[in-house]
C-alpha cells in the first residue's frame, strides 16, 4: 500500500517492502475419555459431534492438532501436533468407547508432553481440551495443565455424579458443561 500512495513506482527504490508479522503457532491439545461409561445416554455421539465443529475451527485457524485418547488399558496418542485436516474424520468416525478410564495417566502424559513441546516451541499459543464424564474411581490431587484448559463435562445421564467440575478445579481449568460449551475464542 505505501509503494501505492506514493504513485506509479517507475524504478526499483520506489517499492516500499513492509515485512508480514505472523501470528505465533497455536497447538490444540484434545483429551477425549473414550471409556465405556461415555456411550450411555449418546455422550460420546455428541463428542464426536462437537469435536468434528473444533477440527474444523482449528483448520480454519491454522492451529496444529494434538489428539490423545483414553481408554482400555491406556492412553494412546493419535496425533502430535499435525496440522488439522479433512484426514482426522475417518478417526473421529472410527472412534468407539470401551474398557476402563485411563484419564489420569493420559492427563500425566499430556502435561510432560506439553511441557517438552515447550521447550522446542517456546511462541507456541498451548491450549488443552479434555472431554470426560468424570465417571472415574479415586485420584489423588492434580497438578494444573501447563497451558489455559478447558474440561467439558459429557456426562448426559439423568442423575449426573459431577466428577468433572471437580477434575476442572483440581486442573486450574475452565469447566464448561457439552449442552453449553461454546466455541473458542
Amino acid at each position: 500500500m505505501a509503494t501505492l500512495l506514493n504513485g506509479r513506482p517507475r524504478q526499483l527504490d520506489d517499492l516500499r517492502w513492509q515485512q508480514r508479522q505472523a501470528q505465533p503457532a497455536e497447538l490444540w491439545l484434545v483429551i477425549v475419555d473414550a471409556s465405556a461409561s461415555t456411550r450411555r445416554h449418546q455422550a460420546l455421539a455428541q463428542t464426536k459431534g462437537l469435536l468434528a465443529e473444533l477440527f474444523d475451527q482449528a483448520y480454519r485457524q491454522r492451529a496444529r492438532l494434538a489428539l490423545l485418547t483414553a481408554s482400555g488399558r491406556g492412553p494412546q496418542w493419535q496425533r502430535h501436533g499435525l496440522k488439522a485436516s479433512a484426514a482426522l474424520q475417518p478417526w473421529l468416525q472410527a472412534l468407539g468407547a470401551g474398557g476402563g478410564t485411563p484419564l489420569i495417566a493420559a492427563l500425566e502424559q499430556a502435561r510432560d508432553w506439553l511441557q517438552a513441546r515447550r521447550k522446542r516451541h517456546p511462541q507456541e499459543a498451548q491450549r488443552c481440551l479434555v472431554f470426560t464424564d468424570g465417571r472415574l474411581q479415586r485420584w489423588s490431587a492434580l497438578a494444573p495443565m501447563p497451558c489455559d484448559s478447558w474440561v467439558i463435562d459429557m456426562e448426559l445421564a439423568p442423575v449426573r455424579v459431577g466428577r468433572a467440575h471437580l477434575l476442572a478445579e483440581q486442573l486450574q481449568a475452565e469447566y464448561q458443561h457439552i449442552e453449553q460449551f461454546k466455541r473458542l475464542r
